[in-house]
């Protein structure tokens, strides 16, 4: 794999981290290494911070992970899910979870994008295509950082540099 990298680049990296959990648990039925995952895609640069963005799910357990990223270096944000409820047609009561960082995600890029040479998005999700345009517009080089197999196409196609997790083989896997 061959990677543009300058060990002087200042890098920030957005961790859309159910995109890569659920990625890496339908493919490959496994957890990721996130901190192997950050050593790989900094790879010797300059990290200026590493954001964790996480969905708190109910009936879920999740302070021992979110205290092992904050160990790691991952500043971690957190929201609930949203829920909606409606009738359907028939009455009966439909139940809809809306639960994403995207915008969270793209207004904490864009408040960092004068302060760093590299943004690294480590998510398939497609909706972020705009985000790496406007990005580019600032000068910003963005690297996405995910499996192939569940990474939108126009996401690859917009990005400066795609790093396919699955190039890491194990190391990546606990």
């Amino acid at each position: 794999m061959h990677r543009n990298i300058y060990k002087n680049q200042r890098v920030a990296v957005f961790l859309d981290v159910q995109n890569l959990y659920y990625s890496a648990r339908d493919v490959f039925n496994r957890k990721v290494d996130f901190e192997k995952v950050l050593f790989k895609i900094l790879n010797g640069r300059q990290l200026i911070r590493a954001l964790a963005y996480i969905i708190r799910l109910q009936g879920v357990d999740q302070k021992g992970f979110i205290s092992s990223l904050k160990h790691i270096g991952y500043e971690i944000k957190e929201k609930e899910p949203k829920i909606y409820k409606r009738l359907d047609e028939e009455g009966n009561l439909i139940t809809t979870i809306k639960a994403d960082w995207d915008m969270g995600i793209a207004m904490d890029a864009i408040s960092i994008a004068e302060k760093i040479d590299v943004a690294v998005l480590t998510t398939g999700d497609g909706d972020f295509a705009d985000l790496v345009k406007y990005l580019h517009t600032k000068g910003v080089k963005v690297e996405i950082a995910a499996f192939k197999q569940t990474t939108a196409k126009e996401l690859i196609e917009v990005c400066d540099e795609f790093i396919d997790l699955t190039h890491f083989g194990e190391e990546i896997f606990l």
